[in-house]
């Protein structure tokens, strides 16, 4: 589970201070992975490698409406479905975030490592030596 304050300014000009959820479960990244031959990362890379962003920022957003969810108060259940995510994705917080993880691939890489779940990011990390997430920013500043 990662957890974001986002700042932005919304429809009435006010600046807001919003706390947002974001997750995908070991069954999500399952999902994700085998939706593209050679997996998600594979597919990604080969994204990158043709300088197709236009296509990266369409998985990117994908990636980013999937993990959004709402934390249940007794802290029991990750809420997600389509009703949320639409109006997550109708907030200036959701544009300022995208904003900021499409162009600073620091905190995309600590918002991709946030969302997946521990023990898998450790994994990773371990046999590659570096974490997953690094190949979707670079090409999204260029």
């Amino acid at each position: 589970m990662f957890k974001r304050d986002v700042t932005y300014e919304d429809f009435n000009g006010k600046e807001v201070t919003e706390t947002f959820y974001f997750n995908l479960s070991k069954r999500e990244l399952i999902q994700l992975e085998v939706e593209y031959k050679g997996g998600i990362q594979e597919t990604l890379q080969r994204i990158i490698d043709t300088e197709d962003n236009k296509t990266l920022v369409a998985e990117f957003q994908r990636i980013v409406i999937l993990a959004y969810g709402v934390k249940s108060d007794d802290g029991r259940r990750f809420i997600k479905n389509d009703e949320l995510r639409e109006e997550f994705s109708q907030t200036a917080a959701y544009d300022s975030l995208f904003m900021e993880l499409a162009t600073n691939s620091d905190s995309a890489s600590v918002f991709i490592n946030g969302i997946i779940p521990k023990d898998i990011a450790t994994s990773v990390a371990n046999v590659q030596d570096t974490p997953l997430p690094e190949v979707i920013p670079t090409a999204v500043k260029e």
